[in-house]
């Protein structure tokens, strides 16, 4: 297939094309700037700016399918920027996919669009849409999200979305880095009771997941407007596996505790200063924040099992070995 991946530039996008090429696709990688990294993958690099719409014909033409794999991220930030990304850029390429003729279109959702706060432990597909978000990001993935899904079989045009879930890789330029920052700095604080369940997904699973979900959408898929996560077969302990990696790069542990409410009320304060100052950093902590770190959210993987045929292919163990040869001092 000719595909296009939006965001090819991207740590999973940049996944996701090594996939693709591995498996004999013709892959066209879209995004703002140059990719001499993705030329040297055998792959095009186009220019794609999901604010124009004529950016976005122009990339998805010519192509049989799309991952749409752009997005903005981030827990802070103006509202109308992450509609503008997230929203209303993932608009604009359903309407060029469906003007281009293109046949199949798997989108990268988040899983943090059905997160409300509460626990979710083991939790399977048919979780719903948090009602209530605090943070942009989750709200307009799912608003994304609930669009791609809304436009299967609509005019030719195939679609899923898949939810993989704290991605790393030796390659992240965000999660593990930011963290093992916080532990080298000793202002790394256990939030909550210490035990909640999490899961996380090595980036070559997700890209495999979409890989896999793309070749096998076709109007008889089980998959097809569906929404899926994608995550290690293994959750961990977020703390204990938090020190065990900080361990294996010479960093020292989490030190103490903080109870979930002093975070979230800290995080609520935080973010009010930061409104009323108007600042553009991130602040140190946000209750959106305060809850990821306290609460589980661990998710199944026998629904992508069952209906594309998903299987991790670097494993927990894995994945965790490599973090910590990659990020060793």
């Amino acid at each position: 297939m000719r595909v296009l991946v939006t965001g090819g530039n991207g740590f999973l996008g940049r996944a996701i094309v090594e996939e693709l090429v591995a498996r004999g696709h013709e892959v066209t990688s879209g995004a703002r700037r140059a990719q001499p990294e993705i030329e040297a993958l055998g792959a095009r690099a186009v220019q794609l700016d999901l604010a124009e719409l004529d950016s976005v014909r122009n990339a998805v033409a010519g192509h049989d399918a799309v991952v749409h794999a752009a997005a903005l991220t981030g827990v802070w930030g103006p509202r109308a920027a992450f509609v503008e990304t997230n929203v209303l850029g993932t608009r604009r390429v359903l309407q060029a996919c469906v003007e281009q003729g293109v046949a199949r279109l798997v989108y990268t959702g988040s899983p943090s669009a059905c997160f409300d706060g509460r626990d979710h432990v083991d939790a399977s597909n048919d979780l719903k849409y948090a009602r209530r978000f605090l943070s942009p990001y989750p709200e307009t993935k799912a608003l994304a999200e609930a669009e791609v899904l809304a436009a299967n079989g609509r005019l030719g045009l195939l679609t899923c979305a898949l939810r993989p879930h704290l991605i790393v890789g030796a390659r992240d330029p965000h999660l593990v880095p930011r963290l093992l920052a916080r532990a080298r700095a000793g202002r790394l604080r256990i939030v909550g009771r210490g035990d909640n369940e999490v899961s996380l997904c090595h980036v070559r699973n997700a890209a495999v997941a979409h890989a896999l979900a793309l070749e096998r959408l076709d109007a008889s898929a089980r998959h097809a407007g569906r929404a899926y996560f994608v995550v290690q077969r293994e959750p961990v302990r977020l703390w204990p596996w938090i020190a065990r990696l900080c361990s294996a790069v010479g960093a020292p542990g989490p030190r103490g505790r903080v109870p979930l409410g002093v975070a979230y009320a800290a995080g609520g304060a935080c973010e009010l200063a930061w409104k009323v100052a108007r600042r553009a950093s991130e602040p140190p902590m946000t209750r959106f924040v305060a809850l990821q770190l306290a609460r589980s959210h661990s998710y199944s993987l026998a629904p992508a099992r069952a209906d594309f045929g998903y299987e991790e292919v670097v494993s927990l163990e894995e994945a965790t070995a490599e973090l910590a040869r990659a990020f060793a001092r």
